[in-house]
């Protein structure tokens, strides 16, 4: 069976994020447990009044159980978080059975209004419970619920955040074809900005050493642009993978 979990607001100042706490949960529980997908990032509101560390940004992955026991995965899960949360730290769980949520619009919306305006526990535990989705608090104020719970709506909604971690696949300006570039593991597709897929017998360079994937048509992707004179690019190719800098957007 599959799930989404989603987790957040497990760090302090100075300290590791939200993501690698999820990357090392998913390391030390995988085979165990289940299999774990690559983490995607969400952004969610920034305002004055959200109390955040550095970015306010959730985390969520996908989980398929090797047996059907969901609730010792979730109890291992929370006792991980209670150890290797921040000290004053607020964190927030969230567990979906993908099956259940599929088309839960009331989800949906919620994922897409946490990166539009300020939202409450109230409203996340509520949602929750008419859902029939386990969401839990671990410390603090509790306040990662809404974000946890956002992550799961955005992930779920297929077309947003970007995933954690760079992959160094050539120097900036390195000319690669895409049937190449897809056959890594962590590639599913290139696209433009504008969406459309660019075909396997197609050749772009590389915009910067690092690349970043991103989450789109719930595929893990890279994202490439028109090449500009701006960008020095001496090779005759029509597009180049984004930059560290322009991944951010995303």
């Amino acid at each position: 069976m599959n799930y989404l979990v989603g987790l957040d607001d497990t760090d302090m100042p100075g300290t590791k994020g939200t993501g690698w706490i999820a990357q090392e949960m998913c390391q030390q529980m995988k085979g165990l447990w289940g299999h774990f997908s690559a983490i995607s990032r969400h952004q969610l509101f920034v305002h004055e009044d959200v109390p955040y560390t550095s970015h306010n940004s959730s985390m969520c992955f996908e989980m398929r159980l090797l047996n059907d026991n969901l609730s010792e995965v979730i109890e291992e899960m929370i006792n991980f978080i209670v150890k290797r949360a921040e000290r004053g730290s607020d964190p927030g769980l969230c567990v979906a059975k993908v099956s259940n949520i599929a088309s839960c619009h009331s989800l949906l919306n919620y994922g897409k209004r946490a990166k539009q305006e300020i939202l409450s526990k109230n409203i996340a535990y509520t949602l929750a419970k008419e859902i029939d989705v386990h969401l839990s608090e671990h410390g603090g104020t509790g306040d990662g619920i809404i974000g946890a719970l956002a992550g799961v709506g955005l992930r779920l909604g297929g077309n947003d955040g970007r995933y954690r971690g760079w992959y160094h696949l050539g120097n900036a300006g390195t000319v690669i074809n895409v049937e190449k570039l897809c056959s890594y593991p962590f590639i599913d597709q290139i696209i433009t900005e504008s969406g459309d897929v660019i075909p396997l017998d197609i050749s772009v360079a590389i915009g910067s050493e690092k690349i970043k994937t991103v989450r789109k048509g719930s595929l893990q992707v890279v994202v490439a642009k028109e090449v500009s004179p701006e960008d020095n690019i001496s090779a005759k190719v029509k597009y180049r993978t984004i930059t560290s800098r322009e991944a951010k957007a995303y």
